[in-house]
């Protein structure tokens, strides 16, 4: 199929959109139409959102309208092509693949861009993850700290984190929560693929004064051995890769002593959602996590084997918030951020990332789950 033929449907599948959606999309403007146009019909989604990285177009409110077409993402295709989207839709690089090395280099194009880069955004704690706001739809950047520590002191509770606890941390993030852990007087190794976040959290960790200060190491999570009493892992599932959802909760199952607990904080799609795009290419693969899947709940019970989950927590509403602040804190920091060497089409990445993603909570095509699990009764 042609360029000029591919861009001519992706014109016809706008308009449909339009109609269909109507007001929702008032504030979407196209500042370079054929531009648009060309992108999304060789790429698809992927097109849609670099032609906004592009300033193809733009949206005086960029969350709204991508809530309106996340709510909607079923009927944005007419029904007589839904069996071609598969064909369609471009296939996951094979260099992305979660093997040992691929899941190095992947964690290594976003979380070692810069501690500073974080710095600008996050709060004090340095958590990139959901916090638990007492009133998300109220909350302002002061709520955010305690919200995050709220949420992290809830994972250490429903793993029994305390005095002797052998805790392993799969996801170091920046520190904080091995660091709240040791706090509790429990004995932390906690695992990551970051250096630079290895190298803070370890700064971090160092300035608490801890009596026995957590123990960062830069390992895979098929690499640690030893058998740990509790097993934390906030958000760090997302970057796994469905082909390594076993390996993952192999790890769990193996590294879990008898008795122990797991606390898993997890991002989640819609199983048919799943199911639908399974083994595709998307924007945020290509740009921002690459490598990563989000599982769902059916998929995280279909490989849970002698596991059990006995306490779920659902913290949607509350990403949506967290991402809002991260992203009204991202526009104010934007200066400082150019400072540190990222430019304006790195800027737009971001703002479109953080969007996409708010919208996706915002709508109910996201959800966040803290799952506790233990071994079942033989």
């Amino acid at each position: 199929m042609t360029a000029w033929l591919r861009a001519q449907l992706a014109r016809q599948l706008f308009l449909h959109v339009v109609r269909g959606m109507g007001p929702a999309l008032e504030g979407l403007r196209l500042r370079r139409p054929a531009d648009f146009f060309h992108r999304v019909g060789a790429d698809g989604l992927i097109g849609f959102g670099e032609s906004y990285v592009a300033g193809d177009w733009d949206a005086a409110d960029l969350v709204g309208v991508l809530t309106a077409l996340a709510g909607d993402v079923d009927r944005l295709v007419p029904a007589p092509l839904h069996r071609l989207r598969r064909l369609a839709l471009p296939r996951a690089p094979l260099a992305v693949r979660g093997t040992p090395g691929g899941a190095r280099r992947n964690v290594a194009r976003h979380y070692d861009l810069s501690n500073e880069l974080f710095a600008a955004f996050l709060d004090e704690s340095m958590t990139y993850s959901a916090a638990w706001f007492a009133d998300p739809a109220a909350a302002t950047w002061d709520d955010l700290a305690p919200a995050q520590y709220r949420k992290i002191d809830r994972l250490l509770t429903q793993a029994r984190v305390g005095p002797g606890t052998r805790l392993l941390e799969i996801g170091s993030g920046w520190g904080e929560l091995a660091i709240r852990a040791a706090r509790r007087g429990a004995e932390v190794v906690s695992i990551t693929l970051s250096k630079e976040q290895a190298q803070l959290a370890g700064e971090r960790a160092r300035a608490a004064r801890l009596p026995a200060p957590p123990e960062f190491r830069l390992c895979d999570y098929r690499e640690v051995g030893g058998s740990y009493d509790a097993i934390i892992s906030a958000e760090m599932i997302e970057a796994v890769g469905a082909r390594h959802w076993p390996e993952y909760f192999a790890v769990l199952q193996r590294r879990l002593a008898p008795g122990g607990r797991i606390a898993l904080q997890a991002i989640t799609m819609p199983h048919d959602r799943l199911l639908a795009t399974l083994g595709t290419h998307t924007w945020v693969q290509k740009h921002i996590f690459p490598g990563g899947m989000l599982p769902s709940i059916p998929a995280i019970e279909s490989l849970l084997g002698p596991l059990r989950i006995v306490a779920r927590l659902s913290l949607r509403e509350h990403y949506a918030h967290t991402l809002r602040l991260w992203s009204e804190r991202y526009t104010q920091q934007r200066d400082l951020i150019s400072k540190l060497g990222f430019d304006e089409t790195f800027h737009r990445m971001w703002r479109f990332y953080l969007a996409y993603s708010e919208a996706g909570f915002r709508s109910g095509y996201l959800d966040v789950w803290q799952l506790t699990m233990e071994r079942g009764r033989p």
